[in-house]
């Protein structure tokens, strides 16, 4: 049976385990994804512990996502790139190889939009937000706004991604754009309100917000009034999750029962 699970501190509010033991028991097969609570000074033991104990990895939640980058033994582009391992597989000889699946989530529901020349506003210049720029670097998108506490960090952002666009602090409309994304912690249970003024968008506009507790976010809330496109921070949730479940049990998750998933993590569920 194989066994996978998530390091994180804290760690009981991962819904990692309903997604990967939904997709486990939909496809019939053996195996177990658990939630494991490390302590900053012990995840180099954590680690190196996986392969004895016959897990084939773990994915990695905060803080541990750049700490687990100097453990591994092989990174994957996207990780390197980005500065943060949020996938940790255990390779046949028991060597570590780190990932990263932030970005390949986030931009799963873009693909097939189209924003390949065109705009986007970013909120947010931290971890999440290294992932969104990197996605919106493989989009093709032509310019992109940061919006920030520090724009001074998303210039440098901005820079290392070989990005055009610019940044400004947070407070006022938001930059008009073809996409919007909250990258940041705000507007989540339990941490201060996103103050994010629509006014200056279009109908076009796209609104991503990759918070996903709550669902239905203050920011989606009002794009939806103002009628314009949304997307939560499930998609990403499940997309990233995707590709640790193929690394993890070897074949692909049944994607055709997203609804079913969906469904269950809206509702709370526990796996």
């Amino acid at each position: 049976m194989k066994a996978a699970g998530v390091i994180g501190w804290p760690i009981a509010h991962s819904k990692s385990p309903v997604i990967h033991r939904f997709w486990l028991r939909a496809l019939g097969l053996e195996g177990d994804y658990s939630r494991l609570a490390v302590p900053p000074e012990r995840l180099g033991d954590a680690l190196r512990g996986l392969a004895p104990l016959g897990f084939s990895g773990v994915n990695v939640t905060v803080p541990h996502k750049v700490a687990a980058m100097r453990l591994v033994d092989v990174l994957d582009d996207a990780a390197r790139d980005i500065g943060a391992v949020n996938i940790v597989q255990v390779l046949e000889d028991g060597s570590l190889y780190g990932a990263n699946s932030d970005a390949r989530g986030f931009l799963e529901p873009l693909r097939a939009k189209g924003f390949a020349g065109q705009t986007a506003t970013v909120i947010g210049n931290g971890g999440a937000a290294r992932a969104v720029l990197w996605g919106l670097r493989e989009l093709g998108i032509a310019r992109v706004q940061i919006v920030a506490r520090a724009p001074e960090r998303g210039l440098a952002l901005l820079r290392a991604f070989d990005l055009v666009g610019g940044a400004q602090a947070m407070g006022g409309a938001l930059p008009a754009a073809d996409l919007v994304v909250n990258a940041t912690s705000l507007g989540m249970q339990g941490q201060p309100a996103l103050a994010a003024d629509l006014s200056q968008q279009s109908g076009d506009v796209t609104v991503y917000d990759l918070v996903y507790a709550p669902l239905e976010t203050d920011l989606l809330a009002d794009a939806r009034a103002r009628g314009f496109a949304t997307i939560d921070g499930l998609a990403m949730l499940i997309g990233q999750a995707a590709v640790a479940f193929r690394l993890f049990f070897g074949v692909d998750a049944p994607r055709d029962r997203d609804a079913e998933l969906r469904a269950l993590l809206v509702a709370g569920a526990e796996a």
